[in-house]
């Protein structure tokens, strides 16, 4: 039993000095799974932003607790992200400013597909094809003004032929002109996280502030898959024949590699050849970005060095789903004694093949809990750690609401805890 401070004069002054000095609770530790591990408390830190890539800042890459370092990729810079936890498996110059070519068309693609989720558009909806968009130059899907064509051709267009002319068309057709589009974009960019991005035109062809990094390429990219997986299809697609012309998808890998679905290329001379790439094995997705190689061989070899190495060398495990319900713990002064602790959410990790046992994830908060607690109030962090590397944080949250007790439950409480 803890002996009271020689100096204490009262209960509540020491009540005071426990809520100050207190130490994650030894219950705590009692309760949680033989994999959990109980650390000191201290201030909680903000939790990470959850999002579906990449590694959130204070978390370190996953491959560097691997065994098997990253290939040598001959790229200006690259990432590869595991979609399904969105941890970073491994990088080289994620945050470089670097020209994003075509990949621009991804957000280009994410702003539309809002816009025909909201309703705003429809697949069959016909656009009206605008000079601007006939003459844009580059690579062209071959739309002609005054002949119809939908925004499903369009899309088809814009993805699967990396049509300029398709791109600025869609642009049209949801922000009025180009430049009010690439203003959606800018804006979709800034909430998604996007640091080092700014759009000038919906197409990627160069200007000198149209610029952004493989960081962030990963993070709008993971996101299209995620937010909208009903248009995904597209990124997949072979070829395709507009106007009588004929076009291959310029993407490789959809024929090297069945796994692969996706996703998007781009080349510009002062760019380089780039392509975002993303296959499914199992239950598990792997999106890679490549920017600034020297030819398309290239970009595709390089792409499946990173695909294949983060399938064979990592595993993602799920946490805190609903075969393990969150952790115990003491509640004084409430309803109950006990109450459940946990991620807001079930959590997906990566970590390096075989690994997945010794994972830890360790939890602070400060003591006592004391009643009335919500559902969903965060009362720490939860982090998860290999090698004593942080790999993951999470906020550690209420999972059933305790009221607060009666006055003789709380006088009780106020008692024992003189004691503990």
């Amino acid at each position: 039993m803890k002996k009271l401070p020689h100096s204490a004069q009262s209960p509540v002054v020491f009540t005071r000095r426990l809520v100050s000095g207190a130490v994650l609770s030894a219950m705590l530790a009692a309760s949680m799974p033989a994999w959990a591990q109980q650390a000191p408390a201290t201030p909680a830190a903000a939790p990470a932003a959850t999002a579906p890539a990449p590694t959130p800042a204070g978390a370190i890459p996953v491959g560097d607790v691997s065994a098997v370092p990253a290939p040598t990729i001959a790229a200006k810079a690259w990432i590869v992200v595991d979609v399904n936890s969105g941890q970073t498996l491994a990088a080289s110059n994620p945050d470089m400013k670097v020209e994003p070519a075509s990949l621009t068309k991804i957000m280009t693609a994410y702003v539309v597909f809002n816009a025909l989720e909201e309703k705003r558009l429809t697949l069959e909806q016909t656009v009206p094809v605008s000079e601007h968009a006939w003459r844009t130059g580059g690579s062209r899907m071959f739309i002609e003004p005054r002949k119809p064509v939908t925004v499903d051709e369009l899309n088809q267009g814009m993805i699967v032929q990396s049509g300029n002319d398709a791109s600025v068309a869609l642009a049209e057709a949801v922000g009025g002109s180009e430049s009010a589009f690439a203003a959606l974009m800018n804006q979709e960019a800034e909430r998604l996280g996007m640091k080092n991005t700014h759009f000038m035109n919906a197409t990627g062809l160069p200007d000198p502030q149209h610029m952004t990094s493989v960081r962030d390429l990963a993070t709008m990219s993971a996101h299209l898959i995620t937010d909208h997986p009903d248009y995904f299809h597209y990124y997949k697609q072979k070829s395709y024949t507009y106007n009588k012309i004929t076009q291959p998808n310029r993407n490789r890998l959809l024929w090297a590699d069945p796994s692969v679905d996706g996703m998007k290329t781009g080349h510009t001379e002062s760019a380089g050849y780039c392509l975002v790439s993303t296959a499914v094995r199992g239950d598990r997705r792997i999106l890679v970005v490549v920017v600034g190689t020297d030819s398309e061989a290239t970009r595709a070899e390089e792409s499946l060095k990173l695909l294949n190495w983060s399938f064979q060398n990592f595993d993602t495990v799920k946490l805190f789903d609903k075969s393990q319900p969150g952790i115990d713990a003491r509640v004084w002064e409430g309803t109950a004694e006990n109450v459940k602790l946990g991620p807001p959410n079930p959590v997906s990790i990566a970590v390096p093949r075989g690994k997945a046992g010794e994972l830890k994830p360790v939890a602070q908060r400060t003591d006592p809990l004391i009643a009335p607690l919500a559902k969903g109030q965060q009362v720490g962090t939860l982090q998860f750690t290999l090698d004593g590397k942080v790999l993951r944080t999470e906020p550690l949250v209420v999972q059933d609401a305790v009221e607060r007790a009666g006055f003789f439950g709380r006088m009780v409480d106020t008692v024992k805890r003189w004691f503990q």
